[in-house]
């Protein structure tokens, strides 16, 4: 299988990351399904998706003719039957749960063409942990976008120790295709770059922070006004969700054992009262 032989990509889990994921691939002309299993979180994705695409119109930087093409190229379904029978890239962007996309995987294996690469864009679950749920572990790799993905250019792709030569070359094209730079990690590992990095940046803000040291304002003008990051750690953090830091974190805690790796008392404090950042109104800043 080559990059000319994909048409169609289905993407699963509607949230922010997936629904964008699919829009950069109907952008990118090609014929793509989102689907989740709720009606509602298909609704909300493809009003969400037309709100955004719509200021894109409104501000010029994109006419009404592609932003409708891009809509024609894509179908919201709530079968995963439907989503994937004609697939010839699948894309996992659904719940940092081991168990559930290992189930997902089995059925993605069962339902999907043979010919079909079964991605996941998770960063912190690597794929050799559910590729043995599947009849084609060499077709199975990570595909890793950045939020929001209608913005961040970087993907990384992971071949782990199942992944063929062929999977990941097509993987790195197809990125090139849907206007991404990508990098190619050759050995699988939890956070793979650039996540590792921002991980130990990360620890050092909330360091400084739960130290009073600095509040989380100044933390951020330091990072965006002296390193010229475009945004600071807890304003990222708030824009990803303290409930996603927190998972991640929890997740690499349970692979490592490290107590550095635990989440910080202050996400867990702030996920437990539900400030869990832009999506809910409230985080390290509060949002009307």
């Amino acid at each position: 299988m080559n990059a000319d032989q994909i048409k169609t990509i289905s993407v699963i889990g509607s949230g922010a990351m997936g629904s964008q994921i699919a829009m950069v691939s109907a952008l990118a002309g090609y014929s793509v399904t989102l689907q989740d299993i709720q009606e509602e979180s298909v609704v909300k994705a493809e009003q969400s998706l037309r709100d955004r695409l719509g200021k894109r119109v409104d501000k010029g930087k994109m006419s009404k003719e592609e932003l409708d093409e891009a809509f024609s190229n894509m179908t919201f379904t709530t079968s995963l039957e439907e989503a994937v029978r004609d697939a010839d890239f699948v894309i996992e962007a659904i719940v940092e749960n081991l168990e559930i996309k290992r189930t997902l995987f089995e059925d993605l294996d069962r339902l999907a063409p043979k010919h079909a690469i079964l991605s996941t864009n998770s960063s912190t679950i690597v794929s050799s942990k559910v590729a043995d749920a599947t009849n084609r572990p060499g077709k199975v790799c990570n595909f890793h976008f950045f939020n929001p993905a209608l913005v961040m250019e970087m993907v990384e792709v992971v071949q782990g120790p199942h992944t063929s030569n062929e999977t990941a070359e097509v993987a790195m094209e197809l990125a090139r295709r849907l206007n991404k730079t990508p990098i190619l990690l050759k050995k699988e590992i939890s956070g793979f770059v650039a996540n590792r990095i921002l991980a130990k940046l990360m620890n050092e803000a909330l360091y400084l922070y739960e130290n009073e040291i600095a509040t989380a304002e100044e933390i951020d003008l330091a990072c965006t006004k002296a390193l010229n990051h475009p945004i600071g750690p807890f304003a990222l953090i708030d824009l990803t969700g303290l409930d996603v830091h927190y998972n991640i974190r929890q997740y690499r805690y349970e692979e490592t054992g490290n107590e550095e790796d635990k989440p910080s008392p202050v996400i867990v404090e702030k996920v437990k009262k539900g400030d869990l950042g832009r999506k809910s109104g409230k985080g390290f800043y509060s949002y009307s």
